[in-house]
């Protein structure tokens, strides 16, 4: 996979803690890459925890600039997947500082640390859907329009997209790669994400097995809200495949990129829920939305013609697929006690290959 690209590659993974960077680790791993990840503790459960991987783990804030310099001076990795944030919207309403402070000044300090670094030869650095000027158009946002965000978590994405851009023109051009720099960067901006192992607050899959879980029904603060939902692994591997392309040097692809589901894959709140009862007969809601609560985009669209057409990316899973996974990860989880995260990993690698993926290669 991957034309072999992680094979002994040293690899730092901040947020690695986290719902994707957990998933991204194992995968590494499995791709026989020898792994360090930078990240704050995570309450428990974990998936990174519950994964029990073997592997140097460093509990650093990201925004400690002195601390990520240090680390990618002894690691000396070849390639930074950039992950560690604050990731919710409404905690960024009551924390809009720190949101900043993590998801901006902790993107440049881990670009400052690559800059100062000579073994670092490729970064991809993850930010989100919502960093564009949302318009709640029906046309999906391109690499090429604005950036922007309403609130505080969107607006600080916007941000470190403009940060991202600013130190790749200024400090490591694809123009002057091999000359002046021998370090390529590039963005990536995904969809909803959904799949097993995710606890975090305020997000509507975490939300509904919870209250599964406790034998509860879950309110829907905005049942009718359209994303686009595609399972962990969707993009993920649309990172390594980026990943991949940067490591052998290929200046075009440092650059931002979108990496989200078909047309098939923007449904609403109401019909994921839907397709979460109807896997797992635990999960159970209600439609509430609440007046009072703070502004959340109605709707979200990427277009992802760009990493299909040049990178020749696109998704392994059908939307049915992606949430059939995610509930059975749970569903084992909660009734069975087990963590099925390589199970479905292998699952997923077959389907894609079956599929003629161009990573699978």
């Amino acid at each position: 996979m991957f034309r072999n690209a992680y094979s002994g590659c040293r690899v730092l993974v901040t947020g690695h803690t986290g719902f994707k960077g957990s998933w991204l680790v194992l995968w590494l791993q499995e791709l026989g890459a020898e792994v360090c990840g930078l990240a704050l503790p995570m309450a428990s459960p974990n998936h990174f925890g519950l994964l029990k991987l073997d592997m140097r783990s460093e509990m650093t804030d990201v925004r400690d600039g002195e601390a990520v310099k240090k680390l990618v001076r002894e690691f000396r990795p070849e390639i930074v997947f950039h992950l560690a944030a604050q990731p919710l919207v409404r905690k960024s309403y009551r924390e809009p500082a720190e949101t900043f402070a993590v998801n901006v000044m902790g993107t440049i300090s881990v670009l400052e640390a690559c800059r100062a670094a000579e073994c670092v030869r490729a970064v991809v650095a993850i930010t989100s859907d919502k960093c564009y000027e949302n318009r709640e158009q029906t046309a999906g946002y391109r690499e090429t329009d604005p950036m922007g965000g309403y609130d505080p978590y969107s607006a600080s994405k916007g941000c470190a997209e403009l940060a991202i851009a600013g130190y790749r023109r200024s400090f490591f051009h694809p123009a002057d790669y091999g000359v002046k720099h021998q370090t390529l960067v590039a963005s990536a901006r995904a969809g909803n994400v959904i799949g097993g192992g995710d606890w975090a607050e305020d997000r509507l899959i975490p939300d509904l097995v919870r209250a599964a879980a406790a034998g509860k029904e879950e309110p829907l603060r905005n049942p009718a809200a359209t994303r686009p939902w595609q399972h962990v692994l969707e993009p993920l591997s649309g990172y390594l495949a980026l990943g991949e392309k940067l490591l052998a040097g290929e200046t075009k692809f440092a650059d931002g990129w979108n990496f989200g589901p078909a047309a098939d894959g923007m449904i609403s709140v109401l019909e994921a829920a839907e397709a979460m009862a109807k896997e797992w007969g635990k999960v159970r809601f209600r439609a509430a939305p609440d007046p009072n609560a703070p502004h959340e985009a109605g709707l979200l669209r990427l277009d992802c013609a760009k990493a299909r057409e040049v990178l020749r990316w696109h998704g392994a899973l059908t939307p049915e697929e992606a949430f059939t996974a995610t509930a059975d990860w749970y569903r084992e989880f909660y009734e069975k006690s087990r963590v099925v995260t390589r199970e479905q990993l292998a699952c997923y690698i077959r389907k894609a290959a079956d599929g003629g993926l161009e990573w699978t290669k």
